[in-house]
């Protein structure tokens, strides 16, 4: 037999010109068997484990017709395949890299060690102890069991106060503000209304003069003003002193209402006569005998008596503009009105501040007019935007302020911060002295 070192047998090598290196080249090879000690074998090669029971695995043998050479049987020996990035393809289909169930009947798979994570040490198979005890993945923590939830009981109870600690803070002198705009349905009664609420709620004093006709102020309050019911008309045509008027707001400890009849509607025509009818409402607040840190006049959606009466009594004008275009309309008339009033008849007069309300962040208009009046005003317009929320108008059906009604909702947040916002500026600029 002439050996050369390579085979041209096409069964292992595909085809009669692709030779095949000889697998046993390597320096600890000897035709009697592995010699012992440390193996000496390429990295490049693989055992193949053959058993007599299995299948036989086919292996390059040298192409000889004569019988295998004595002590160099095959049966039970580890034999190395060297790869070869040629013939790689087929002996990857040819021989199997590990050995399968079918092969090795007697491989079973290791079980896994089953381990005590809290007295095993720490960082060793899983969490310690604590962090067991800390962080279970079973049980998931509140906050990833229902996150939205717990965030609108978080801001309830902000909103509410039920301790009923001082935590926005009180002005040195009663600020009285005029909730004015000539248009119609731009929000000042609920401005109005949760406004008063949320300051009351967090320990201020707080007034609200319906000088509404419609009474809309007094439905949110809970406060009666049907016929009958002395109001805030008997205040300006039959002088009646408004403590004899005004009513506690049920629930709201620092809170009381002035309401507004029907009777109203006729005194833009019955002060048409009377001396100083611009000043009447002045009058009345500041012969009140107690203190208040805030009042509030809710007016109505004109440009009347009423409405004059309601700037000359007040120090501050608080402007609610819808972000539409015919809220901007008619700010301008407003100004100019606002001027004259503090020209002829109250020079503390003084527009300090602008909320913005039923902002719909999916139309482009609201951010439109929402830059046109902060460009327009700076600073006096507040930060806190009222959205269009439906708790918000839900609530005077159940004679409630969204306050009240649902503290978590993204009305009441709003008209919280607004409040918020309202109490500071108050403290960093006190309001003057007549």
């Amino acid at each position: 037999m002439h050996d050369d070192g390579r085979y041209d047998d096409p069964r292992v090598t595909g085809s009669a010109g692709d030779p095949v290196p000889r697998e046993t080249d390597y320096p600890s090879w000897s035709p009697d068997g592995p010699s012992p000690g440390p193996s000496t074998r390429p990295p490049d090669c693989e055992p193949v484990v053959q058993r007599g029971a299995g299948p036989e695995l086919p292996t390059a043998r040298p192409a000889s017709d004569g019988p295998p050479r004595p002590g160099n049987s095959t049966a039970g020996r580890v034999i190395p395949i060297r790869r070869n990035s040629s013939a790689s393809a087929r002996f990857e289909a040819a021989v199997p890299q590990q050995p399968t169930p079918d092969a090795v009947p007697d491989a079973v798979p290791e079980p896994v060690p089953v381990t005590d994570t809290h007295a095993s040490p720490a960082g060793a198979y899983g969490p310690t102890t604590a962090e067991a005890a800390y962080v279970s993945r079973e049980t998931p923590t509140r906050e990833e069991d229902d996150p939205p939830l717990a965030m609108e009981a978080m801001r309830a109870v902000q909103i509410l106060n039920p301790s009923g600690e001082v935590t926005m803070p009180r002005p040195e002198r009663t600020r009285v503000m005029c909730v004015a705009n000539q248009k119609g349905g731009v929000g000042k009664t609920t401005t109005t209304v949760n406004l008063a609420v949320a300051l009351a709620l967090h320990g201020n004093r707080v007034l609200v003069v319906d000088l509404d006709p419609q009474g809309n102020a007094s439905t949110g309050l809970n406060v009666p003003h049907h016929t009958g019911v002395p109001d805030v008309y008997d205040c300006l045509i039959n002088s009646v002193p408004l403590e004899e008027v005004a009513q506690g707001v049920e629930g709201i400890p620092n809170l009381w209402c002035v309401p507004a009849t029907i009777d109203l509607a006729g005194a833009e025509i019955e002060l048409v006569s009377v001396v100083a009818r611009e000043s009447r409402l002045a009058r009345a607040i500041a012969a009140y005998p107690g203190h208040f840190d805030y009042v509030f006049i809710d007016c109505p959606p004109s440009l009347g008596l009423l409405t004059v009466n309601a700037l000359v009594a007040a120090q501050e004008v608080l402007i609610p503009i819808q972000c539409e275009y015919y809220a901007l309309e008619g700010l301008n008339q407003l100004i100019n009105n606002i001027n004259l009033v503090r020209q002829h008849l109250n020079p503390k007069l003084e527009v300090s501040t602008i909320l913005l309300t039923m902002y719909d962040r999916r139309t482009r208009l609201a951010d439109a007019v929402e830059q046109d009046v902060r460009n327009h005003f700076g600073d006096k317009v507040l930060q806190a935007v009222i959205p269009r929320n439906v708790r918000v108008s839900e609530a005077p059906s159940y004679g409630q302020s969204v306050m009240t009604y649902d503290p978590g909702s993204r009305g009441a947040t709003s008209y919280f911060e607004a409040a918020q916002e309202i109490a500071e500026r108050g403290v960093k600029e006190p309001v003057r002295n007549a």
